[in-house]
C-alpha cells in the first residue's frame, strides 16, 4: 500500500538537476524561464534540485569541454538509478559553433546515454517542456522495468 503511494507521488514529481558543461548560458536561461511563473513547468511536477543525489532527470547544456567532462561524469555517477538524461540545445548534440575547438570533447552521447534531445540554439521553452514530459514518461518506463526485474529477482531467490 505504501509502495503504491510512493510510486504514484514519484510519477507526478520528477526532480531535475542541471549540468552546465561549458555553455554560453543561453540554454540555461531558457531552462530557468521554463520554471518561472510564465511557463510554469512546476505545474507538471518538475522541480529543480541542487543535488544530483535527489535527481530523476539530468539536463545537460553546452558542448562538453575538456574541463567539464570529468565533473559531468562524476556528477552523473551520483544520480540514483533509474534516471533520464536530457540534452539541451545544439551544443551537447554536435558542438554547434564550438565544434572542432581544441577545448571540446563532445558530443554528449560519447560519454553517456541520452534519453531525450532538444534541438535549437536556444531551444524554445515549449520544446523544453515537451522534452521534460517525454523524459518523465521514459523515466516511468524505466522504473516499471526496474520493479519487474526486482520482482523476478526475488522470485528466483525464494
Amino acid at each position: 500500500m505504501f509502495q503504491k503511494m510512493i510510486d504514484d507521488s514519484m510519477k507526478r514529481s520528477p526532480w531535475i538537476f542541471h549540468i552546465n558543461a561549458g555553455s554560453c548560458n543561453g540554454c540555461d536561461i531558457e531552462l530557468v524561464s521554463v520554471l518561472t511563473p510564465r511557463y510554469d513547468a512546476e505545474r507538471f511536477g518538475f522541480r529543480l534540485t541542487g543535488s544530483p543525489r535527489q535527481a530523476d532527470i539530468v539536463v545537460v547544456s553546452g558542448p562538453i569541454t575538456l574541463q567539464s567532462r570529468d565533473r559531468m561524469i562524476r556528477t552523473l555517477a551520483q544520480v540514483p538509478e533509474p534516471f533520464c538524461v536530457v540534452s539541451l540545445g545544439s551544443c551537447p548534440r554536435s558542438g554547434n559553433v564550438f565544434k572542432g575547438s581544441y577545448a571540446i570533447d563532445g558530443p554528449l552521447e560519447k560519454w553517456t546515454h541520452v534519453d531525450v534531445s532538444v534541438g535549437g540554439c536556444t531551444p524554445k521553452p515549449e520544446a523544453i517542456i515537451a522534452a521534460l514530459a517525454k523524459a518523465s514518461a521514459i523515466l516511468e518506463e524505466k522504473r516499471k522495468a526496474m520493479r519487474q526485474a526486482d520482482k523476478a529477482d526475488k522470485e528466483k531467490r525464494s
